[in-house]
């Protein structure tokens, strides 16, 4: 990694890339501490810190970077654009023209592009708004009237489109993924306050000897999960696929093989944010209108509750909860994967091209073989991101630490897009490398 850096900053466009890639995350980050104008910024933060089930908030708060609970101008950071796309990949299955536009090539993409920008607005304006006039008369805005909750909902309106906005200049000028980039830094800059909790709660009270062997244990912990993550990230089934020779003019052209790289986590986080968000809602709904926990309903609460997993010294019961949660990972996990992967499409696509899988007939029967395959990989995909998402719930229930940024969907999140950044400063470096020969 060091000596990539290095190498990258030899080279003066890419260094000018990563320089450009900086400035804009300053950016963000300075947007980050500003206050929203007649905000309590200390509102959510003191909210939360009386709930009981603030864990189920400690998700989103990672995502946007700690802006949400300090009520800054980016706020709602890039959670409104990650809904957006992902109900633009939904609507992309669900309706026929939009289908067309994402095979149309560059065009067609683009325009899905802005689309996803447009969505993204309305979904920041109506988040907005639900916060500055469902929570503007009880504390949020110290001056309740229609002044104070436009400038709410447009400063934070504004604020995501802005992200959105800096996420797409990283993308074309600096080092790509702009969004990614920006969803990692978000992340990473919870990172202190999280090591913070974990030096307090397991190594500032010990003498130095069992502090030492506690930092030891916490770093082999993390560095196996981070390991764990990068094998479940670029783990893959090759299927072989054989091209027959057919004639071209006067030449037979073809017999060439290949391979379809079938990932293991073909969904990625997706489950799992998923299966967090229906797991969490009712709860935070129920939490703000006060519902009693002694009633059924409560009770059912209480298992949806995130917050009352693993605990030595609550309901052994609600553990029920986590079994329901890590079901429908693997749930969604499936079926998102069986609307963005189509086995019958990429057998017809093989079959027009004159492709094979070797043992295979083209058509229904290498479909059917591809689905065979496809199941037990999602499967052994889903395990993991069960086993991903289960160990933060675990220490937090244990050892009542909260969300911890660097572990779950945050730790996937933080291998995924590092590994695709990296991956792209060599493909520029390597660019400028057969440039240079070429101009040789």
């Amino acid at each position: 990694m060091f000596k990539l850096l290095r190498n990258a900053f030899k080279v003066e466009e890419v260094r000018k890339k990563l320089i450009y890639t900086f400035l804009m995350l300053l950016v963000i980050r300075f947007g980050s501490v500003l206050p929203i104008p007649g905000v309590n910024t200390s509102y959510f933060a003191d909210l939360f810190k009386s709930l009981s089930s603030s864990d189920a908030f400690g998700w989103f708060n990672t995502m946007t970077g700690g802006s949400f609970t300090d009520l800054s101008v980016f706020a709602l950071s890039i959670t409104p654009y990650i809904t957006s796309s992902i109900i633009m990949q939904l609507l992309t299955v669900a309706i026929p023209k939009l289908e067309e536009l994402q095979k149309d090539g560059e065009e067609g993409r683009k325009k899905i592009a802005e689309y996803t920008r447009y969505v993204t607005v309305v979904l920041a304006l109506i988040e907005s708004a639900a916060m500055a006039i469902g929570f503007g008369g009880s504390g949020l805005l110290y001056n309740y009237n229609v002044g104070s909750i436009i400038v709410c909902i447009v400063t934070m309106t504004t604020g995501s489109a802005l992200l959105m906005w800096i996420g797409e200049r990283i993308t074309e000028n600096g080092v790509g993924n702009g969004i990614s980039v920006v969803l990692l830094f978000n992340i990473l800059s919870s990172l202190p306050d999280d090591l913070g909790s974990l030096y307090t709660t397991f190594i500032r009270n010990e003498n130095v000897a069992v502090g030492v062997v506690m930092a030891v244990i916490i770093i082999a912990c993390v560095a196996a999960m981070v390991v764990f993550a990068i094998v479940l990230n670029d783990a893959t089934r090759n299927i072989p696929v054989q091209y027959s020779r057919k004639m071209q003019g006067r030449r037979l052209v073809g017999n060439g093989q290949s391979v379809i790289p079938l990932k293991v986590n073909t969904a990625g986080v997706i489950p799992v944010i998923f299966a967090s968000s229906i797991m969490s809602v009712p709860t935070m709904i129920a939490q703000f209108l006060n519902v009693d926990y002694s009633s059924i309903g409560g009770k059912i609460l209480l298992l949806l509750n995130s917050g009352n997993w693993c605990r030595p010294d609550g309901y052994t019961w609600a553990n029920i909860g986590l079994v329901i949660y890590l079901v429908l990972i693997i749930l969604f996990a499936y079926f998102y994967t069986s609307i963005t992967f189509n086995p019958l499409e990429v057998a017809n696509n093989m079959k027009k091209s004159g492709g094979f899988i070797p043992g295979m007939r083209p058509g229904k029967q290498t479909s059917d073989y591809l689905n065979r395959i496809l199941s037990y990989i999602i499967l052994i995909g889903a395990a993991g991101l069960c086993i991903i998402a289960f160990v933060p719930i675990l220490v937090s229930g244990v050892f009542g630490l909260g969300h911890l940024s660097f572990l779950g969907t945050s730790l996937l999140i933080i291998v995924a897009v590092v590994i695709e950044t990296v991956k792209q400063i060599e493909s520029q470096l390597l660019v400028r490398n057969y440039k240079g020969f070429l101009n040789n």
